[in-house]
């Protein structure tokens, strides 16, 4: 698979880790640029890569690559942005990429159990956790550190949220009327798809302080608000196809 100059690819790395990835050079050979914020590793990362076959194994580009997992560099509790800046790990911008990470994990461990019961929407979560990748990248460049070329690079697109919507409509066309509180049930898949709602509200709550900072695009808070309106419907969704019940809310008796 050949590049053309300056093209950008991405790399699936361990899902603890959020990657921005560029090649420039030649058609065969160039420099790869990796920004890994995570626990453990973060800051820029180059080493030389070939890119004739970029969609080799992950054991192959762990070899052409070199990189190890740790840096050391985030020992004493700070760790860096995609624009080079230093913060605290318990800095908002990192809480919310924390956050947005754990619900990634959620919503793959829910599409895990969907594939098994043989769920129509499991391609539809795949593409949502891609999605949370590039909200990832958001968060990571703060508007009060980031150039103009860093702000393109990772611009989210709204039309992600519009996507969810068409999505909840064709979804909710298929479910009976909504007319009580509904409990987490109706089997495994259902129940794992209302934690990633859960876990994605946590994200949303994450997200909006710096969105009012003005840190990060609005269009972030947007999709999060959409994607838990997704997860609830998916979630009563499994639940009908695999003809189980949905417990509902009755006030306990005291």
């Amino acid at each position: 698979m050949a590049l053309n100059r300056s093209a950008s690819i991405c790399l699936r790395l361990r899902p603890a880790f959020r990657a921005l990835c560029s090649v420039k050079g030649s058609k065969t050979q160039g420099i790869l640029t990796l920004w890994l914020p995570s626990r453990s590793t973060h800051g820029v990362v180059k080493a030389p890569l070939n890119t004739s076959n970029v969609c080799s194994t992950q054991a192959e580009r762990s070899k052409r690559t070199s990189i190890k997992i740790y840096t050391r560099t985030g020992d004493k509790g700070v760790s860096s942005t995609f624009t080079g800046e230093r913060r605290p790990k318990d800095d908002a911008v990192f809480e919310a990429l924390g956050a947005t990470d754990e619900l990634t994990c959620a919503i793959g461990l829910a599409r895990e159990y969907c594939q098994e019961t043989g769920q129509t929407f499991v391609e539809e979560l795949e593409q949502v956790q891609c999605f949370l990748q590039d909200v990832g990248s958001c968060l990571a460049t703060p508007h009060s550190s980031a150039k103009d070329s860093h702000l393109e690079r990772t611009a989210f697109d709204g039309s992600a949220a519009e996507l969810l919507e068409r999505w909840i409509d064709a979804h909710s066309a298929e479910l009976p009327p909504l007319t009580n509180f509904i409990l987490p049930s109706g089997g495994k898949s259902s129940t794992m798809l209302h934690l990633a709602r859960a876990t994605c509200r946590r994200a949303e709550r994450r997200v909006a302080s710096i969105v009012r900072e003005k840190q990060v695009d609005a269009t972030v808070a947007q999709f999060l608000n959409r994607l838990s309106d997704y997860l609830f419907t998916v979630a009563r969704h499994a639940a009908v196809n695999e003809g189980r019940e949905e417990r509902i809310y009755r006030r306990p008796r005291t």
